[in-house]
């Protein structure tokens, strides 16, 4: 969560999926607030308790995966998330028709 003068601007969240397997969730800034680096910050804020978990790699579903490129995340196939897939996608109404494109960080050792 980021909040600027008391007011909620910016939230995002890491699920820990496997014990080396995260995902970056629910990630939003008020449009407002967009541009000034606070996505950055959540998911950098994501990334270091990922670190701090032992976490190995940390991916995100988005529709924006430039944003994501930027911070050093890679464009990758669903396929390595099947853990993802056959608990939370499946049920999805968009499950066949699903135009979130995957990205992966990789945590250094």
């Amino acid at each position: 969560m980021y909040e600027e003068d008391g007011k909620i601007v910016g939230v995002g969240s890491l699920h820990v999926f496997w014990e080396d397997l995260a995902e970056i969730k629910s990630l939003a800034v008020i449009d407002e607030y967009q541009h000034k680096g606070i996505g950055k910050k959540i998911v950098d804020e994501c990334i270091k308790d990922a670190r701090n978990l032992g976490i190995k790699k940390v991916f995100a579903l988005t529709y924006v995966p430039q944003f994501f490129e930027k911070l050093g995340f890679k464009v990758v196939d669903k396929s390595l998330f099947p853990q993802k897939v056959w608990t939370e996608c499946i049920h999805c109404v968009k499950f066949n028709d699903c135009k979130e494109i995957p990205v992966l960080f990789e945590l250094e050792e």
